[in-house]
């Protein structure tokens, strides 16, 4: 009987974030050890798997699958802790035919630069070099050498926001499936854009170069095409934007083929740089879009350096603080992460009117506490968010009205107790505000909201406000990157082409 190994191992690194990544913030998040997976999104690609393997009539062996919120490194013992569990089931498991993981690609743990990397290098120790391995990645990945080295297939998501985890784990499954049975023999290519930034998919010519890839896949040998945006706040080595290239080892000049095309499509990227990446507002020119805002739909701000979903604590007061000193009103912020906050809120109950201290709690990157006499309009608990086509949890959240603001100037925050970035409308919806009566909402995200907040959003607006998820990339202080990358440097390529001489 065909015997397939699944498992899940990741998180993404910020090495700027005041948090460092423990066994608590795994277990907060997804710690299971059953193979009894829930509906998110980190469980999504074995939860296809496990589908599609036993409607095969494969036998699949579940092995843990762990993620943590995007936080700071990992600590040593609990990376070493989780890598060695999942290592040792395997090694129970076997003999196993296929491994297929889903792991993220920009975790960092304190000795470890490139922790998922060595994962997967101890699961190619363990198997040897004839099982198939496949993992699914972020394309917020660090596409590294030992990643590629260790593995016969990578599958990065193609989409910003990450609405295609489950297609991307499909396609994997595809590869894995046509290898094992002998009709393949995938090789990969990568290339080096030298670049840093962010670069939603949503927008041109983001959009057409994705669907582009998609396009490429399935004629001349080539089996998948990523790009691996990268995540440039993870302070490693092979930090940068990527091409990946999947191609037909049994395809006579496949392999050259992927070589040509990950360097031709990598050029590509590199002329679109200032194209792709989103102009990022200050606060002062969000707040003068805000004032002059007269649309009957709201204006959708990100908050962009507070997201919790690259690391950041979900707690910067700066954005508001400029918009309440300016007087700015008829604007909605969430989800604020303040658990104490939270728990007075619930102790007060919806009605109170209290003083209350609001964030700013994590460090100077979270700037100073807001200090705000509130009334609690709602409360609620064991709410969800959509997040493509999964589920994420609220926590238990509070809504809270500005004391000295009223009716369509009003001004509300809504707290929680569990550290999460805003994906839907139900972020404000979950505990009675309608969000269509504001005049702007900001959540605290990059680009995963904007799939289902696009629609009811008169425009969406990226500000760069301060916090640990700066874009402004020039300026990160990465003391472990000494390759020269975009912006950092005007023309990397000159730099590299100089130093090769």
């Amino acid at each position: 009987m065909t015997t397939i190994f699944t498992a899940c191992l990741g998180t993404e690194t910020n090495s700027f974030s005041p948090m460092p990544t423990g066994i608590g913030l795994y277990e907060s998040t997804m710690l299971i050890r059953n193979g009894d997976y829930d509906a998110s999104a980190f469980a999504l690609p074995l939860t296809v798997w496990s589908k599609n393997a036993r409607a095969l009539g494969w036998k699949v062996v579940a092995g843990t699958a762990a993620f943590a919120m995007p936080a700071g490194n990992t600590t040593r013992s609990v990376y070493e802790s989780l890598r060695d569990e999942i290592v040792g089931q395997l090694k129970a498991a076997l003999p196993v035919n296929m491994v297929l993981l889903n792991l993220h690609g920009a975790m960092i743990a304190d000795g470890y630069p490139d922790a998922e990397g060595d994962f997967l290098a101890h699961v190619r120790e363990i198997v040897g070099p004839d099982v198939f391995i496949g993992a699914e990645l972020d394309l917020h990945c660090h596409l590294t050498a030992l990643k590629v080295s260790s593995a016969d297939a990578l599958m990065i998501y193609k989409e910003y926001p990450h609405v295609d985890i489950a297609a991307r784990a499909e396609d994997l499954f595809s590869i894995a499936e046509r290898s094992l049975a002998g009709k393949i023999r995938p090789v990969m290519a990568i290339h080096d854009c030298h670049m840093l930034g962010v670069y939603p998919t949503t927008a041109e010519p983001m959009r057409t170069f994705v669907d582009r890839m998609s396009a490429l896949e399935g004629s001349e040998g080539i089996l998948s095409v990523s790009l691996a945006h990268g995540f440039p706040w993870g302070d490693t080595p092979e930090i940068g934007t990527r091409v990946l290239i999947v191609a037909d080892g049994k395809v006579q000049g496949a392999s050259a083929k992927a070589a040509s095309l990950a360097e031709s499509l990598g050029r590509e990227v590199w002329s679109l740089r200032n194209q792709i990446t989103p102009r990022f507002l200050s606060i002062d020119e969000a707040a003068a879009r805000v004032l002059s805002h007269k649309a009957s739909m709201p204006l959708v701000l990100a908050d962009t350096a507070d997201n919790p979903g690259l690391g950041s604590a979900g707690d910067a007061t700066f954005l508001i603080r400029q918009f309440l000193e300016r007087n700015i009103g008829g604007f909605a912020v969430s989800p604020f992460w303040d658990p104490v906050a939270t728990e007075i809120a619930f102790g007060a109950g919806t009605g109170a009117t209290l003083d209350m201290r609001i964030g700013g709690k994590l460090g100077p990157a979270s700037g100073t506490p807001l200090d705000l006499r509130v009334v609690v309009k709602g409360l609620a608990e064991g709410k969800h968010q959509l997040f493509g086509d999964a589920v994420a949890p609220l926590g238990r959240m509070a809504w809270l009205r500005v004391a000295s603001t009223v009716g369509k100037e009003a001004v509300d925050i809504i707290i929680n107790d569990y550290r999460t970035q805003g994906f839907s409308p139900e972020c404000f919806s979950a505990v009675g505000l309608d969000p269509a009566d504001k005049r702007a909402l900001v959540v605290k995200s990059t680009q995963h909201f904007y799939a289902r907040f696009a629609s009811v959003a008169a425009e969406v607006l990226y500000v760069d406000a301060p916090g640990t998820g700066s874009m402004d990339m020039a300026a990160l202080t990465l003391k472990n990157v000494t390759r020269p990358l975009w912006p950092r440097v005007a023309d990397p390529h000159a730099e590299k082409s100089a130093e090769s001489d």
